[in-house]
């Protein structure tokens, strides 16, 4: 059975990167495979490390306001490359008015402080559901 495949970075100057560790563990503690981009992250590159890994979902830690300066490029990147991976971002600064935002933005899940593991792990897991069915089916022999 395949897994799900998850990138999970910060972008720009945040160099806050607990939670995103920590997220990194409970996603591999729920048999998924979880590589780090690392800090300071544009949006090409975050792009170009999702892509080389063939992730299912990538994910962003924010825990200073970079974000915003980022997430638009990035989404409108993965758009004009048709790339249908979809992004999830968590952190400490995400208010209600950010989620709206976010969401409006194109963004497929918000996590703010407060998120509980069960329910990062399965929206992540239900955003992979539909890459990883493909891959899956792709690896069957005919």
């Amino acid at each position: 059975m395949q897994q799900a495949k998850i990138i999970i970075g910060v972008m720009g100057v945040d160099q806050h990167e607990n939670g995103a560790v920590a997220v990194m563990r409970f996603l591999r503690e729920a048999q998924m495979e979880v590589s780090y981009a690392g800090l300071f992250n544009t949006s090409e590159t975050l792009i170009e490390k999702a892509l080389a890994a063939d992730v299912d979902v990538i994910g962003i830690s924010c825990h200073s306001w970079e974000y915003i300066h980022y997430l638009p490029d990035l989404m409108q990147r993965l758009a004009a490359g048709g790339r249908e991976v979809p992004v999830v971002v968590g952190g400490s600064v995400l208010t209600a008015r950010d989620r709206m935002e976010l969401t409006e933005l194109g963004v497929a899940g918000v996590f703010p402080a407060g998120s509980q593991p069960d329910e990062m792990i399965d929206a992540i897991r239900d955003l992979a559901a539909v890459r990883v069915q493909a891959r899956s089916e792709a690896a069957q022999p005919a």
